[in-house]
């Protein structure tokens, strides 16, 4: 069984079992409970709900594992022949998370 759910505006599939990094921001400690109430789609050995824009009723059930670190970004800026140059770098803060259970 997987689930396609909504995390802030970016749209992830998760399945039971499976550790996967959300944007929650902060928000949950590790061992907490968190229920994702945003389902886009759940699929099932051959069958298919997709929600408009929900699944009324489905939920995805997880319990917080820690926090983790995105890839490093690089954001470079230059004009030529000018000698301007600007050059920043960014690591996004996740959130991960174990997926117990889909229901719905």
């Amino acid at each position: 069984m997987y689930a396609i759910i909504n995390d802030r505006g970016c749209q992830k599939t998760v399945r039971e079992g499976e550790i996967v990094n959300l944007d929650l921001m902060g928000k949950a400690q590790p061992g907490d409970k968190i229920t994702i109430d945003s389902v886009l789609l759940i699929g099932n050995e051959g069958s298919v709900r997709i929600g408009k824009p929900t699944v009324p009723g489905a939920k995805v059930t997880a319990t917080v594992i820690g926090e983790d670190l995105g890839p490093k970004l690089i954001a470079f800026r230059f004009k030529r022949r000018k000698n301007v140059r600007r050059k920043r770098g960014h690591r996004q803060h996740f959130t991960q998370v174990k997926i117990e259970k889909i229901t719905g």
